[in-house]
């Protein structure tokens, strides 16, 4: 399978990546929000996606961005802003 090296390309799979990750881990996201300690608790599956996306993307292109990391906020915090959490 080619590398992506397109940055749009490169950004939808980055959102997929932390799509999968919020949904396999939706309790442990809402225990880390509610205890405030969220990237400790998924550090393991936060950093299993960052390895499969960086494998997927040239190097160029995931030395030049930080999709994956942005991915992460927005899709596995943003999208629990509805949690209550003594950080919100």
């Amino acid at each position: 399978m080619a590398l992506i090296d397109k940055p749009d390309m490169a950004w939808r799979r980055a959102r997929a990546i932390a799509s999968d990750v919020s949904l396999y881990n939706e309790q442990k996201i809402i225990e880390g929000i509610e205890n405030d300690d969220l990237f400790e608790r998924l550090d393991a599956e936060i950093e299993e996606g960052r390895e499969l996306y960086r494998s997927s993307v040239s190097p160029d292109l995931y030395a030049k961005t930080n999709f994956y990391d942005r991915a992460v906020v927005d899709i596995i915090v943003r999208s629990k802003g509805h949690i209550k959490s003594k950080i919100w």
